[in-house]
């Protein structure tokens, strides 16, 4: 885990790592407890330590533990049961502990119990939170599973995970043996992971009749799950909110001015307590930092110090929590500032907010499969969502909400609930998972909400272009390969052919970097030159994809030839570059390698920096990405797409831009059809490299346009003993296979 994600963790969760360490400031409670008899803990025999009883006494004043009775009851009698309850209502930590209680009861039987969350940060800090009110070691009793660690031993008994984890698990044991309890938390949040599993877990249940399944939700989507489930057993925990809401009609004029004056107007009020602003997008978060960074600092200093928190959910980074008994603020008052946007609703945890500023409004990335590109599109939020941003005031004695919206606009242009992700993404990575799943008997998914036809045609004929299903429809060997790992087909396909292309190494420190969250750091205002001065020293001449194999290498470099981490973090500082992206993208290269080795891939020597070798990582690349070319139509950096006829720009940050050269084709790795319409992640091909590997029936299928009739006079002119090597080419160095399917395209 990145040490940026422990930096919030609370103190106590340390104390199972340093026994010295346990809380003894309650020494007359101790006194009184060593004249007992000791409690032994059942989970792992050693007696409780005063901080249990601390903290149980906490625990006992939550909502959600009025319920803990009903609950087991209902566990005991049901094979289901859906829990409604408001954020802050202890439902995420509570009843998973009780269902490691049942399932110690029945001597873990039927296995432990897992709980899945929608992001990384909430599955870590509430494996952490629960390991300390068990009183037991996280990693052993209690752990957590995230994309690229595991922090589980075979004997943990009670895991948090993310929902797609558990979702890849069902690829290797797809009745999750493993468990007599899955708990699914936060379903409201409707990512396409927690929608697979409500399904998927239908037909689970009916094979093995033992298995427990609990579902956590907002009030909000209750009648829902109950139709989706049946008559199963509700309940329903109430918690009261005295939140002061306040309605802003003038503000949607200029909500970023309205932000501000209300920021400043609190801070002067002199009333105690943090403040949480929901902002439309990461754009507007760093717009805001700027600004509330440089007033802050002209305060009047007795009014206490402003410290702006801005929270980048994406990068999954860090978590809002509240500032631990143990580090109380001193002599100067701090009141915190967070920025956020509506995916961060998930992770405030602390109850020293006093304050919620809502805009109402977000931008939502929605996929168009007729273009294969994503729009950013500004539109309201859901009535739910402005009611959980509303709960997280919810344990304030006296919270605010300011809405910079009108009580008509929540009641007539926000929708009741959240959009469901599969109905707005790209669904390509689900549907090759649904087809390995079909191996198992379990590829008839019955969803929530059916995702829109066009979008499922669309997965299902780029599968079919990268290879993944044999003349059938059905997963090809090829394809079974692909679902090993966790990116994306497109560049697990690239990996794929990197084998073929004695690339395998750098192609693995592409994926990790692209996968990773931005190398590049967020730029304080008035360092934009310095930065890319730093930055230039990285550039390849080839593209972004080169690029960032120059930036990894110099950070191995960095760490090879450092004593500590701290001159890590300097040079990474010193050059305006993520270090924790950059340890992600190691973390996430070795996992990739692991699998690499696992099944049996050929891994050639690194050769970065030979014309034979970035012919051959651009070959990989294109394997992958043939379906992402562009072309400058006008010699003056406007590019139009390939498969439709939507024009973009190179980022400012491509190298490309940077030394004003810009080449004809290019390869894409991102585009998003926004305000500024950037490619991101470029590096120049010629169109003769395109026309021996992309597929002849893709290239049949692209719409008529002057790229095109370019492209089929170079085909004209490759020579027929080209073409025929192009379709009898086999990825010999991968597992043997006859499917004509699995041909390097």
């Amino acid at each position: 885990m990145e040490e940026e994600e422990l930096e919030f963790s609370n103190s106590s969760s340390e104390k199972r790592y340093f026994p010295e360490s346990l809380d003894s400031s309650d020494g007359e409670e101790e006194g009184v407890l060593a004249c007992e008899d000791l409690e032994l803990n059942p989970f792992d025999g050693l007696p409780y330590s005063s901080r249990y009883y601390k903290l149980l006494k906490e625990r006992e004043d939550l909502p959600i533990w009025k319920e803990k009775y009903s609950f087991m009851e209902n566990l005991l009698q049901n094979q289901i049961v859906i829990i409604s309850g408001d954020a802050k209502c202890g439902k995420s930590s509570q009843v998973p502990q009780w269902c490691a209680e049942y399932c110690l009861s029945i001597h873990y039987q039927h296995g432990g119990v897992i709980c899945t969350q929608v992001h990384k940060q909430t599955a870590v800090q509430l494996a952490l939170r629960v390991a300390d009110e068990m009183d037991v070691n996280i990693g052993h009793e209690v752990g957590y599973v995230i994309p690229f660690e595991n922090c589980c031993t075979s004997e943990t008994i009670l895991r948090y995970c993310t929902d797609d984890m558990l979702q890849r698990e069902m690829m290797s044991n797809p009745f999750l043996g493993s468990y007599g309890v899955i708990i699914l938390d936060d379903v409201h949040e409707r990512s396409i992971a927690t929608d697979v599993l409500l399904g998927l877990l239908k037909d689970v249940l009916l094979a093995r009749p033992e298995l427990k399944l609990i579902i956590n939700s907002s009030p909000h989507l209750i009648s829902k799950l109950s139709s989706y489930y049946g008559n199963v057993p509700l309940i329903e925990v109430k918690n009261k909110h005295p939140v002061e809401v306040v309605y802003l009609s003038g503000a949607q004029k200029d909500p970023f001015e309205s932000i501000l004056h209300l920021i400043f107007e609190i801070h002067h009020s002199g009333e105690k307590g943090d403040i949480v602003v929901f902002l439309a997008c990461e754009q507007d978060i760093e717009k805001a930092y700027e600004t509330v960074y440089q007033e802050g600092s002209n305060l009047n200093p007795d009014l206490g110090e402003l410290v702006v928190v801005p929270l980048y959910p994406k990068e999954k980074c860090t978590l809002f929590k509240p500032i631990d008994d143990t580090e109380k603020r001193s002599q100067v008052y701090q009141r915190r500032v967070v920025l956020t946007t509506s995916s961060g609703e998930s992770l405030i945890w602390s109850n020293s907010v006093k304050f919620v500023i809502d805009v109402g409004i977000e931008r939502r990335k929605v996929y168009n499969p007729r273009i294969r590109a994503n729009s950013l599109v500004m539109q309201p939020i859901s009535q739910s969502q402005a009611e959980i941003r509303k709960q997280i005031l919810g344990s304030s004695s006296s919270g605010k909400l300011f809405c910079l919206y009108t009580e008509e606009f929540a009641s007539k242009d926000m929708r009741p609930l959240k959009p469901a992700e599969m109905q707005e993404a790209n669904l390509t990575s689900m549907v090759l998972f649904m087809k390995r799943i079909d191996i198992a008997g379990l590829g008839h998914c019955d969803f929530m909400n059916r995702p829109a036809p066009e979008s499922l045609m669309q997965a299902l004929e780029d599968l079919d272009y990268l290879a993944a299903l044999d003349n059938d429809g059905n997963l090809s060997e090829f394809g079974i390969i692909m679902s090993e790992f966790p990116l994306d087909p497109q560049l697990s396909k690239s990996i794929l052919a990197s084998c073929e292309f004695d690339c395998v190494d750098e192609m693995l420190t592409i994926a990790a970097m692209v996968t990773a969250p931005n190398c590049f750091s967020h730029l304080p205002h008035g360092t934009e030159e310095a930065a890319l001065t730093c930055w230039k020293t990285f550039l390849h001449p080839e593209g972004d994809h080169f690029t960032l194999i120059n930036i990894y290498k110099a950070y191995q470099d960095t760490t090879q030839n450092s004593t500590t981490e701290h001159c890590v973090e300097k040079w990474c500082h010193d050059y305006f570059l993520n270090c924790s992206a950059l340890r992600m993208a190691d973390v996430i290269r070795a996992e990739l390698l692991e699998i690499i080795k696992r099944i049996e891939l050929p891994y050639a020597e690194p050769a970065f920096g030979s014309r034979e070798n970035t012919l051959n990582i651009k070959k990989a690349l294109l394997s992958g990405y043939f379906m992402q070319i562009a072309r400058d139509v006008d010699g003056s950096g406007n590019y139009l797409m390939l498969t439709h006829k939507q024009v973009a720009q190179l980022h400012p940050l491509s190298s490309y831009s940077v030394t004003k050269k810009m080449p004809e084709w290019v390869l894409f790795h991102k585009f998003s059809i926004s305000e500024n319409n950037y490619i991101r992640i470029t590096s120049e091909i010629s169109p003769e490299l395109f026309m021996q590997l992309a597929p002849q029936y893709y290239f049949s299928n692209l719409p008529s346009s002057e790229s095109k009739d370019i492209l089929q006079q170079v085909m004209d002119h490759l020579s027929p003993i080209s073409t025929m090597n192009k379709e009898q080419t086999m990825c010999e160095k991968c597992p043997e296979t006859t499917e004509q399917r699995c041909t390097i395209q």
